[in-house]
C-alpha cells in the first residue's frame, strides 16, 4: 500500500474512533462541556478546516481508483477473450492482482468519505439532541440546565474561529444595510427640499420676469 492511501487507512481509523467515541453514553453535564469545548476550541476549527481539504484529495483519489477499476476490468476482460479455453498464466494473476489493488483503494476511500458524512450529520444530531434536552430540562427547573453552558451550547456549531469571522461578517452586513438605508432617506430629503426651494423659486418670481 502507498503512502497516500496509508493514510487514508489512518483516517479511517480515526474516524472510526471519533464516531465511537460520538456514541458513548455520557451524562448530560459531561457531554455539554464537551461538545462546547469542541464548537470553540480554534484547535478544532483548524483541524476541521484542514480535514475538508484532505476530503477533496480523498475525493480525487476515488475518482482515480474507479478509473483504474474499470480500465483493469477491461482489460481482465479481454484477456480472458483472448486466452479463452488455455490454462490461466502469471499474467491474469497480475491483472487480477491489480484488479484487486485498485477495487481496495475504491473501497477505501469510499468509506473514509461515506463516514465523513456521517460523522458531521451525527454530530449535528447530537447538537440538536442536547439543545432539545437543555430546554426540558429547564422547564422542569433542573439546576443544571441554563447559564452560560446553555448559552454556549446554543451557539455551538460556528467553529471556533470561523464562527466569530462569521458573526463579525453579519455585523459589518447590518452596517453596511443600516447606511444604505440612511443615505436612501438623505437623498429623498434633499430631493424633496430641493423641489420646495424651486417651486419658492417659481412662486417668488416678479410677474415682469415671467
Amino acid at each position: 500500500m502507498t503512502l497516500y492511501f496509508t493514510l487514508v487507512f489512518v483516517l479511517l481509523v480515526t474516524e472510526m474512533a471519533i464516531f465511537v467515541g460520538l456514541i458513548v453514553p455520557l451524562p448530560f453535564t459531561v457531554k455539554r462541556k464537551l461538545f462546547t469545548f469542541i464548537s470553540e476550541s480554534p484547535v478544532v476549527a483548524k483541524l476541521q478546516y484542514g480535514m475538508k481539504i484532505t476530503f477533496i484529495f480523498i475525493l480525487i483519489l476515488f475518482i482515480d481508483s474507479v478509473n483504474r477499476v474499470y480500465r483493469v476490468q477491461i482489460e481482465l476482460t479481454g484477456f480472458d477473450a483472448a486466452n479463452s479455453g488455455h490454462a490461466i498464466g502469471t499474467e491474469r494473476m497480475e491483472v487480477q492482482a491489480r484488479k484487486f489493488y485498485s477495487q481496495r483503494n475504491m473501497y477505501l476511500c469510499g468509506f473514509t468519505l461515506f463516514l465523513s458524512l456521517i460523522l458531521n450529520r451525527t454530530y449535528t444530531m447530537i447538537l440538536d439532541i442536547l439543545r432539545l434536552e437543555d430546554k426540558v430540562k429547564m422547564y422542569e427547573g433542573d439546576k443544571r440546565a441554563g447559564g452560560k453552558d446553555s448559552a454556549k451550547l446554543a451557539a455551538a456549531g460556528d467553529m471556533g474561529e470561523i464562527g466569530r469571522l462569521k458573526k463579525e461578517l453579519k455585523a459589518r452586513e447590518n452596517d453596511i444595510e443600516a447606511l444604505k438605508k440612511q443615505s436612501e432617506g438623505l437623498s429623498r430629503e434633499y430631493n424633496k427640499l430641493g423641489d420646495e426651494i424651486s417651486s419658492q423659486n417659481k412662486d417668488n418670481t416678479p410677474k415682469k420676469d415671467r
